[in-house]
């Protein structure tokens, strides 16, 4: 009877395993045609997922700014990079101030700063309309519950390596905002001109 079991434990064991391979083997196959960074990318993500438990924590860069900085001292570095790079400052959201008008109370600073390369943001788009969405880059600075500051902006990864290949020369042009935009963050937050 032992013996009977485990001889139909196999078969349904082969039979799963038959399953299973035409359910994921689409998808994997299709996955190989990802850029070659696309594994990693996931699997940071996933990881950044489980060890946070927030899909938008996992799916962002965090830069501390440097204690004894003020907000006004990030901002004016943030713009002087950005200028150094030659991306355009589009545009502020100051943030704090629209809920402090709305609800009549003090709100901690949060403000919104709107980079852009426009030739490079319209190649993006000649190349999918989806990417309008991560337009301009955005990077927000503000101040926490405990009062820190903090430089936040979506990680890029994701729309440079998480499908099939951007062309060459396009996926060189969005690393290098990647770099602009990190260097921006990194900078203001340590104040470094």
């Amino acid at each position: 009877m032992l013996k009977n079991g485990l001889a139909v434990l196999g078969v349904l064991s082969i039979i799963a395993l038959i399953w299973a391979l035409f359910i994921i083997q689409p998808s994997y196959s299709r996955f190989n045609t990802f850029d070659e960074k696309a594994f990693a990318t996931y699997q940071s993500l996933i990881n950044n997922i489980l060890t946070t438990g927030n899909a938008a924590e996992a799916t962002v860069w965090k830069v501390k700014v440097e204690e004894g900085l003020k907000a006004s001292e990030v901002e004016e570095t943030m713009k002087f990079v950005a200028n150094e790079h030659n991306i355009k400052n589009v545009g502020e959201l100051p943030l704090y101030r629209q809920v402090e008008a709305s609800t009549g109370k003090p709100f901690r600073f949060m403000k919104i700063y709107m980079f852009c390369n426009a030739v490079t943001a319209s190649k993006m788009l000649e190349y999918s309309d989806a990417f309008s969405a991560y337009l301009p880059c955005r990077v927000t600075l503000l101040k926490d519950k405990k009062g820190q500051l903090w430089l936040y902006s979506l990680n890029m990864d994701l729309m440079i390596h998480g499908g099939t290949p951007l062309p060459p020369k396009l996926k060189q042009e969005a690393l290098n905002v990647k770099r602009i935009i990190l260097d921006i963050m990194n900078r203001g937050a340590s104040g470094e001109f």
